[in-house]
């Protein structure tokens, strides 16, 4: 668990995003927890440069969607980084951990496959508080550090 504040960032080591195009794709399960991501995401981008129209959006049903959903807007898109935001949270059956496997792996494979980098912003908690917590909540919000992550990754390519 997050012991700092994941919102915290110094714009000064930061590289201007105004010349670079980023893809956000949502997890629609756990809305009140990837949106909250979401927005952390996109306010960091144009804080640090991007302009709202070098910002795409897409949903997709769930967290497993993510990887469809960030292979067809790699393949369909001109972008400099996606970042793939979802929320799985530990239930009663295995379901959370093939969820979270598949979706680590599938992400980990667009970035070997692809030539645009694919952030992971997926919460992967035990419980509904840490998420609350680590989407705006009072250790930050992850969508807010993984801005920053695409951000350093698309300056990588420049």
């Amino acid at each position: 668990m997050a012991t700092t504040n994941l919102s915290a960032y110094d714009k000064t080591t930061i590289p201007n995003a105004k010349n670079f195009r980023f893809g956000i794709v949502v997890s629609e399960w756990n809305p009140e927890i990837t949106s909250n991501l979401a927005k952390g995401a996109i306010d960091t981008l144009l804080d640090c440069g991007a302009l709202s129209e070098n910002i795409i959006s897409w949903n997709v049903p769930g967290s497993f969607e993510l990887i469809y959903g960030c292979k067809k807007m790699l393949e369909t898109q001109e972008l400099d980084a996606i970042i793939a935001i979802g929320n799985v949270i530990q239930g009663e059956t295995k379901h959370f951990d093939f969820v979270c496997d598949g979706v680590t792996q599938g992400i980990k494979d667009l970035n070997i496959k692809y030539n645009t980098p694919t952030i992971f912003c997926v919460l992967t908690d035990n419980v509904k508080q840490q998420s609350i917590d680590r989407s705006g909540g009072i250790h930050g919000n992850k969508g807010v550090e993984c801005a920053v992550a695409a951000i350093k990754m698309a300056n990588l390519d420049s």
